[in-house]
């Protein structure tokens, strides 16, 4: 259960505009910015601005755009059973700000399911 988290916003969006508003397009590009070794196990987007989200066997691509607000959101989340994928994340969520091109991104890294030290849970 341990693994990264991103969660990104991003601003002033100034790549190509239809990247806000072709689900097609842009579900062939969040399921290209997934690393090779995470075969995608579901994607699905809705028209307008674009709902998405990418699921993989331990992790997630997820985004949100507003076209009119030329805006992103989006969260990245890798589990790290059976390995430190960390990296993979980042690529991931670099993959997505080289698309949008953001002129101000918002990012929170999270490390979730951290054990703290202390007697075990009953």
């Amino acid at each position: 259960m341990n693994g990264l988290h991103l969660s990104a916003e991003f601003h002033d969006c100034t790549g190509e505009p239809t990247w806000l508003t072709d689900m097609q397009r842009l579900r062939a590009a969040s399921v290209q910015a997934v690393p090779t070794t995470c075969s995608p196990a579901h994607t699905a987007a809705q028209a307008g601005g674009v709902t998405g989200v990418v699921l993989l066997a331990e992790s997630h691509l997820a985004l949100h755009t507003w076209p009119e607000l030329g805006a992103v959101t989006l969260d990245v989340y890798v589990c790290n059973r059976s390995g430190d994928h960390s990296e993979q994340a980042r690529q991931v969520m670099a993959a997505m700000r080289a698309l949008f091109k953001p002129g101000r991104t918002e990012q929170r890294d999270v490390i979730r399911g951290a054990v703290a030290p202390g007697p075990a849970p009953r």
